[in-house]
């Protein structure tokens, strides 16, 4: 492994109070929707023998010591929602693995029978022989082609808001204006299949849709009736827009979930990486709580550093959160984002990387290796090929802190139940 090294960028669940036995019955439910009825063959891509790898499969030897950090209740949660999803999608839809390909059933009976072994009372040994026998485990590289994946965090901040403009709650987040039009290109030209623009309609043209600064400068949006809620900070706000989610508390005690539910299609550009290069804060200075510290007592520059990340990020209100990319909610500690042009979505994972210790007064006083298994079910916008992972940290200040802190290089491994071709 590498020399574990800070970077630059930055790209966040709430507990849900899931049990046990919920799990066991949802499992029921999705084993009665697969085994029922008959299987018909699926037509699979050829191996594309010309294209680099990024992920391999592993002989039996090579597969990593199986141990896990984290509570079976948390693996059991986690894997319901992957259900879940794997569950609205055809059956048939095909994964990418490496070079291989896997059905979403193949997924689904995966998921089911990983939560059936690890369900049982075996020991970590015997366990790592089972799943060594029952699984396919494929190693992703990263771009030095040794294994090295560069591991971020993200969480789901708290946040104190207002319903309404205040002298002290005066800017807001907003939901997806009417003017805000998705083009998918794929529709125009079959060579720009999966390709889209986000834009909006000015004298008869498509333009580009509002900047960062655009909205938050210009105010481009103002009165118009989009507001989901009044923050006191901008630079809540805008890592507000990075996380993705977050809990709003209001004054009068009440408190929503708000989700990404669109971006202005720029593309995100690092807050940090600019701070270095305008030579304001060193490489050492680079963390969530660094950034802050900065643009906070430094407020003549604050709008014009922050409007340096063009993106902007749309919200919506959801009853059960915070969600990912797949709809459904991700996790503390056992969801991932990653770059789906890559790895599966939905997938069963097993990362190794290190974690910090955080004592009572939220400091960190050190850093230990640590691995489990994950589900990868979301993604980011500074969340870009094979070697990124955000892994998402839970909810509060306790799991701000570990994102805001967390830059480490890693392992990353993907388990498939191994099935007749």
């Amino acid at each position: 492994m590498g020399a574990f090294s800070k970077v630059i960028e930055f790209n966040g669940e709430r507990d849900m109070k899931t049990s046990v036995l919920t799990g066991v019955l949802l499992i029921t439910i999705f084993l009665s929707g697969l085994f029922s009825g008959c299987t018909t063959a699926v037509k699979r891509p050829p191996s594309e023998a010309g294209t680099p790898d990024h992920m391999v499969k592993l002989i039996p030897e090579r597969i990593p010591l199986i141990e896990d950090d984290l509570d079976r209740a948390s693996l059991v949660r986690a894997i319901e929602k992957s259900l879940v999803f794997l569950d609205r999608i055809p059956e048939d839809r095909l994964f990418k693995f490496g070079r291989d390909t896997y059905t979403a059933r193949e997924m689904k009976e995966s998921l089911i029978l990983f939560y059936e072994i690890m369900g049982s009372t075996l020991d970590n040994r015997r366990l790592a022989e089972v799943l060594r026998k029952k699984f396919n485990v494929y190693q992703c590289l990263g771009l030095d082609g040794e294994g090295s994946i560069l591991y971020t965090g993200y969480y789901e901040p708290v946040l104190e808001g207002s319903k309404f403009r205040t002298s002290r709650f005066k800017y807001p987040i907003y939901r997806v204006p009417d003017d805000h039009i998705v083009v998918n290109l794929g529709q125009f030209r079959k060579k720009y299949e999966g390709e889209r623009i986000i834009a909006r309609i000015e004298d008869g043209k498509v333009v580009p849709y509002y900047t960062r600064r655009d909205i938050d400068v210009d105010d481009r949006l103002a009165c118009r009736g989009l507001e989901i809620a009044w923050l006191a900070d901008p630079v809540d706000i805008f890592f507000l827009h990075i996380q993705g989610s977050g809990m709003i508390e209001f004054t009068d005690g009440t408190s929503i979930q708000v989700s990404y539910s669109q971006s202005n299609g720029h593309a995100y550009r690092s807050l940090g990486r600019h701070l270095v290069e305008e030579g304001k804060l060193s490489i050492g200075e680079i963390s969530l709580e660094g950034i802050k510290k900065y643009l906070n007592t430094h407020p003549d520059e604050m709008f014009d550093l922050l409007s340096h990340n063009q993106s902007y990020v749309f919200f919506r209100i959801v009853e059960e959160g915070p969600k990912g990319c797949l709809d459904v909610p991700v996790t503390g500690g056992r969801s991932i984002a990653t770059d789906p042009a890559f790895f599966p979505q939905g997938a069963l994972a097993f990362i190794k990387v290190k974690k910090p210790v955080i004592n009572e007064d939220g400091n960190i006083i050190s850093w230990v290796p640590f691995s489990r298994f994950v589900l990868n079910q979301d993604t980011g916008g500074a969340i870009k090929g094979p070697a990124r992972v955000d892994l998402f940290c839970g909810t509060g200040s306790s799991a701000g802190i570990m994102a805001g802190h967390m830059k480490e290089y890693g392992e990353l491994y993907f388990f498939i139940k191994k099935h007749d071709r």
